[in-house]
């Protein structure tokens, strides 16, 4: 996998940590190795900039997610072909609030929005009651399995 992090904003995130987490993501929706993925961290004007010209929403949010090949899941027996997954565009100092409103630190935040904006890379949504059950689960599971597989590394 060629995961590729441009960190903008300033602020420290962890990247290692968000390599291996992207990763194991990829491999756990049977991505093909050699799909690319970008994750981008911004400030929140250049966070708050991507949001007006592409959602034309004001204001500052904290994850973008911006598709390239439309890829979508793979399954045991066959991934997904090799291809451009996308980018990932999280702005700490947002995710910074909420954190501290969810009552955990940055880097949890972080992993959160970087595995919600992955998942929406690979297509899920969550625009209606099944949909959000759907894509929740999922990445309530991910993070869960990759906290414990990241704790025995």
């Amino acid at each position: 996998m060629s995961v590729e992090i441009n960190n903008e904003s300033g602020v420290e995130v962890g990247e290692a940590r968000l390599q291996r987490l992207a990763g194991f993501v990829l491999e756990s929706m049977h991505v093909h190795p050699d799909t690319e993925l970008g994750i981008v961290m911004v400030d929140e004007a250049g966070i708050e900039q991507l949001h007006v010209q592409w959602m034309d929403e004001p204001g500052p949010t904290d994850v973008l997610s911006f598709p390239m090949d439309e890829l979508r899941p793979g399954r045991v027996d066959a991934q997904t072909p090799a291809g451009l997954l996308g980018d990932v565009v999280i702005c700490p100092q947002v995710a910074e609030a909420q954190a501290e409103a969810a009552g955990h630190d940055l880097e949890q935040e972080v992993a959160v929005l970087l595995t919600h904006g992955m998942l929406h890379l690979l297509g899920f949504d969550h625009a209606t009651p099944d949909e959000e059950a759907e894509m929740f689960g999922l990445q309530r599971d991910l993070l869960l399995s990759f906290a414990m597989r990241d704790r025995k590394r």
